[in-house]
């Protein structure tokens, strides 16, 4: 992998400010290598513990899309857009992710001994709901107890759709940047009925819809949109 460059960095900066939110969108249909291309770049985000709890469910029939669009509040976007990529977080990240982690960072040398110790050690605390699924609530009242005497983090355990939905949307934000430098458009949506949602498409009762994000051409490019300055929302050293 070539190092960053300056140039790198001006593109970068370009991608990220010509992405807008698009909202309607030509049929043509997107190539599904083209789409693999851009999961696959969703993928790479990172996650807390590398655990990778994100997941992708595509709709592109419409019979199914149509039955989305009422879940979601009836957005044209979600019958107009090709494809919708509803992204998923999986609560039981830890039991279904984690030995298949800690495998492939060995098999290519990404983890030292010590740091594969310490994460066996910190992960079932930090995730785990045992016994009796009720794990969370002592280590709930634990922490406000321990945070008097040291620093204490959010706890996924406790605070487990939080921390979930940080990790998709990491995922999700690549996917609409990988989007945008392939000539495709997108638009983040939190407008819908997430249990509609989930039971419409079979997702797993113990997995989280944060975010639904319709992918295309547009039929049109709005004007540009503005920003608050930057220097309104940057603080040194303290508030």
């Amino acid at each position: 992998m070539p190092e960053p460059t300056p140039l790198m960095l001006e593109s970068f900066e370009q991608l990220a400010k010509h992405r807008r939110s698009i909202r309607h969108f030509d049929p043509r249909a997107v190539a599904d290598e083209l789409l693999m291309r851009l999961l696959d770049c969703a993928r790479w985000a990172p996650s807390g513990y590398n655990l990778q709890p994100t997941h992708f469910v595509l709709v592109s029939d419409l019979a199914i899309k149509m039955r989305l669009f009422t879940a979601c509040m009836s957005q044209r976007q979600i019958v107009e857009a090709p494809t919708i990529v509803v992204f998923v977080g999986d609560r039981r990240a830890f039991q279904h992710n984690a030995e298949a982690m800690l495998a492939q960072e060995r098999a290519a040398e990404s983890i030292s001994p010590e740091y594969e110790t310490l994460l066996r050690r910190v992960l079932p605390l930090a995730f785990s709901h045992a016994p009796a699924g009720l794990g969370w609530l002592w280590k709930a009242l634990l922490i406000p107890v321990a945070a008097i005497f040291r620093p204490v983090p959010s706890i996924p355990a406790v605070h487990q759709r939080f921390w979930l939905a940080k990790q998709v949307a990491l995922a999700a934000m690549n996917f609409m940047l990988a989007a945008e430098a392939a000539g495709l458009a997108t638009v983040p949506m939190e407008g819908f009925d997430e249990r509609r949602v989930r039971r419409l498409l079979g997702i797993p009762r113990w997995c989280i819809v944060p975010i639904i994000v319709p992918v295309g051409y547009a039929a049109d490019r709005p004007a540009g949109k503005t920003r608050l300055p930057l220097a309104g929302m940057t603080h040194r050293d303290r508030w």
